[in-house]
């Protein structure tokens, strides 16, 4: 059996080689790359992602693991060898179900589709992705078709970014959340604004980048074994364990955008640096969900970097690294202003309590369009109307309407956007278990220390990759299943603090 399992993995190394192959191109793309590339750059992810999925679905790779699972049967369920026989199973059964002429269609689709998005945002033209989009939602739908007997068009789409997960599942936990979210809203845009002034002067984007590495080096990010650069959209990009990289975007005259999107990214990055180095380039080598991942980038950014303990440390720091702009702004403003809770049109930009209600109109929709009842070419008006609809305001154009977010335009219509909000939950969830084991962190943290809530996440989370599901995690890091409960408790702590609620 030893053979046969060192054949395995050699086997799932070769595959993981030519998707991050594919993910430096992609990377490239969103950001050196000439625009005159853009053509070949399709042809050639595709190409890649192409030969990934034929090796994925050899099925002299099916019989290598059917030929191993008397041995993963023997083992400890949690070993390393049993759970790689388990996860490298389940996504050879989900693999063959997909035909590699479809895989390569797909992606050179996104890669032109996403191309066609970055010239049409900053020119306000819906009309010319509109029919990219109308066929990234048929694609979409055929996706979800190569895996009959679903509930709903969803399920196949959010299961492969949220296994277990299903439209209905999501739909409740939602419904719950909504019903919690909106008189707290209410409750604070009722009262007059707080002002964020200080942060919307002039900031160059080179002192910005500075202090954003600053911090995260401090959360723990290994500069060693990543890198910061630029992107339209920032995202975090892993090749292996020893290669994790972030983008961020900066503007000038906000610094809040450039700051909390790098910590964001780091919290995705510390995760994949944290993985066991023993599991990388095998299908363990990776966060085990979307809702998890998002819960660390969520609670660096916002439970750690908007919290009022983390800017006794750090604010006058950043007075120093813009002593012009900030030399006469007290803490006490400061911190209102990047907590500042407002409707707002940018998802991305959205504070900590409205911006669940961004992702639930979005999950809605895109629900919307794979059944069919909403049309593409209506989904500019449709937006308008929900979003004024749920935030009380509508946007003034389609640039920061529909094209505001690249997911649709770069990746499938549906299975993405529900992981945000399930991480914002999450983000609470598992700082509330790292607070109960270590009741010294926030008095850490006011002292600029990271190192016992970064060991903790990297013991509890990061190490074990894909080895257990999300659910398995969840249950063995808390003691129990998914539960808004913290994070409703936190957003109402913290925020009827600061508005007097």
């Amino acid at each position: 059996m030893e053979t046969k399992l060192k054949e395995l993995k050699m086997q799932l190394l070769e595959i993981d080689d030519l998707e991050s192959a594919a993910a430096l191109l992609s990377w490239d793309q969103n950001t050196y790359m000439p625009p005159g590339g853009a053509p070949a750059r399709g042809r050639q992810m595709a190409t890649l992602q192409r030969l990934a999925h034929e090796k994925s679905t050899d099925p002299a790779l099916g019989k290598l693991l059917d030929d191993l699972q008397p041995y993963a049967e023997s083992l400890p369920p949690d070993s390393n060898d049993a759970c790689l026989i388990r996860v490298a199973r389940r996504d050879y059964e989900r693999a063959v179900r997909v035909p590699p002429s479809f895989v390569a269609q797909f992606s050179e689709h996104t890669s032109a589709s996403f191309q066609v998005w970055k010239a049409a945002r900053p020119e306000n033209d819906f009309s010319q992705v509109q029919p990219y989009l109308e066929k990234t939602v048929d694609l979409s739908r055929q996706l979800a078709d190569f895996f009959p007997g679903y509930e709903h068009i969803a399920d196949p789409l959010i299961d492969f970014a949220d296994y277990g997960m299903k439209a209905s599942t999501i739909r409740a936990i939602f419904a719950d959340l909504r019903e919690q979210l909106v008189p707290l809203v209410q409750a604070i845009t009722d009262q007059p604004p707080a002002d964020d002034s200080c942060l919307r002067q002039t900031f160059p984007a080179a002192d910005q980048l500075a202090f954003g590495l600053q911090v995260i080096h401090r959360f723990g990010y290994d500069l060693t074994r990543g890198r910061q650069d630029q992107a339209p959209h920032p995202f975090t990009t892993e090749f292996s364990v020893g290669d994790v990289r972030i983008t961020t975007r900066v503007r000038e005259n906000n610094l809040g955008d450039a700051l909390f999107s790098t910590m964001h990214e780091a919290g995705h990055a510390m995760y994949e640096q944290g993985v066991n180095p023993e599991l990388d380039g095998t299908p363990l080598a990776q966060g085990t969900s979307s809702g998890v991942h998002e819960s660390q980038s969520r609670l660096w950014e916002n439970l750690v970097g908007r919290s009022r303990g983390f800017w006794r440390f750090f604010y006058p720091q950043l007075q120093d690294q813009f002593p012009d702009q900030l030399k006469h702004v007290d803490l006490d403003t400061f911190y209102r202003a990047i907590n500042k809770v407002e409707r707002s049109l940018i998802r991305t930009d959205a504070d900590e309590v409205t911006y669940n209600l961004h992702v639930l109109l979005r999950f809605d929709l895109e629900l919307r369009l794979l059944e069919g009842q909403l049309a593409v070419r209506d989904l500019p008006e449709v937006w308008r109307e929900r979003f004024q609809a749920d935030l009380g305001i509508a946007p003034p154009d389609d640039q920061d309407g529909v094209l505001q977010d690249v997911h649709w335009y770069a990746g499938t219509v549906g299975g993405m956007f529900q992981g945000y909000t399930l991480g914002n939950i999450l983000s609470a969830q598992f700082f509330d278990a790292a607070l109960h084991t270590h009741p010294e962190i926030p008095a850490e943290i006011e002292q600029g220390q990271f190192d016992t809530l970064h060991g903790w996440m990297r013991e509890n989370i990061y190490r074990h990759g894909r080895k257990y599901t999300a659910s398995e995690l969840i249950e063995r890091v808390t003691g129990g299943p998914l539960d808004i409960e913290p994070y409703v408790r936190y957003l109402q702590e913290k925020y009827g603090e600061l508005y007097h609620l």
